[in-house]
C-alpha cells in the first residue's frame, strides 16, 4: 500500500483525464495526446482494481451472465481471483475504446507498462499543480465512495478490496475507529434512524454490550 499517496478528488479527476486525454505542454515539451492511458485510470477509478490488473484486461475478461457483465481475473499482487458485476455503462465504454483501437478479444486492452502510465501521470498532475496523487489515488477514490455509499461500512469496503484485515481497510480510507464510531453517531442523529450495524463490524460488541443494559 502506498502511504504517500491520497484519493484523488471528483474535480481533481476530470482535470486529469482530460489533460492526458488531450495532449498537455509543461516547461516546453508538448505530450501528446494519450487515450489509453487515460482509459487505463478511467478503469482503475470505476472497477477498484489495482493498476496492474487494469493492464492485464482483455475484452474475454468479461464474461456475460444474462443481461449482464462479470469480470474474471486474478491479482497480480495477491494471487487472489477475483469476479464481480461491471457496470453495463463501463462495459461499453471498454467495447467502444476496443473497437475505436482495434483491440482483438484476447489481446491486452492497454499495451502499456505500469512505469509509463505512473510518469505520464506525474507530469500531468505537476502540470496541473496537484500533490499526493499517483496511481494508487484512484483505486482509493473507488474505496472511499464504497465506503460513503455503503453507509460508512468499512467490512464491505474491505471484502470489496480483498484485504486481509478490517485494520488495512481503515488505513488505506483514511480513517480509524473513532472517526467511523462519530459518523455513525452524527448519522444517527440526524436521521432519527438507529443504524444497522453488521455482525463483523468494530461495533458489534459495543451495541450488544448497550442492549444488554
Amino acid at each position: 500500500m502506498n502511504k504517500t499517496t491520497r484519493p484523488i478528488e471528483d474535480n481533481e479527476y476530470d482535470a486529469v483525464i482530460e489533460t492526458i486525454r488531450d495532449g498537455f505542454e509543461y516547461r516546453g515539451i508538448s505530450h501528446k495526446p494519450n487515450p489509453r492511458i487515460a482509459m487505463a485510470l478511467q478503469l482503475e477509478r470505476n472497477l477498484g482494481l489495482r493498476i496492474s490488473d487494469v493492464l492485464r484486461l482483455t475484452l474475454d475478461s468479461f464474461v456475460r451472465v444474462g443481461d449482464k457483465y462479470r469480470i474474471n481475473i486474478y491479482e497480480k499482487k495477491t494471487g487472489k481471483y477475483r469476479d464481480f458485476i461491471v457496470p453495463v455503462e463501463v462495459y461499453a465504454i471498454i467495447v467502444e475504446y476496443a473497437c475505436k483501437y482495434g483491440v482483438g478479444s484476447k489481446a491486452r486492452l492497454f499495451a502499456i507498462t505500469e512505469r509509463m502510465v505512473s510518469e505520464h501521470l506525474k507530469l500531468a498532475c505537476e502540470y496541473l499543480g496537484y500533490k499526493g496523487i499517483g496511481t494508487h489515488s484512484f483505486r482509493k477514490a473507488f474505496a472511499t465512495q464504497a465506503y460513503v455509499n455503503s453507509d460508512y461500512n468499512a467490512e464491505v469496503v474491505r471484502r470489496l478490496l480483498q484485504h486481509s484485515s478490517i485494520v488495512t481497510t481503515q488505513r488505506y480510507i483514511g480513517v480509524d475507529n473513532k472517526e467511523i464510531e462519530d459518523t455513525l453517531v452524527v448519522l444517527e442523529i440526524a436521521s432519527g434512524v438507529k443504524i444497522k450495524i453488521d455482525k463483523n463490524s468494530i461495533y458489534a460488541n459495543a451495541a450488544a454490550t448497550q442492549q444488554g443494559k
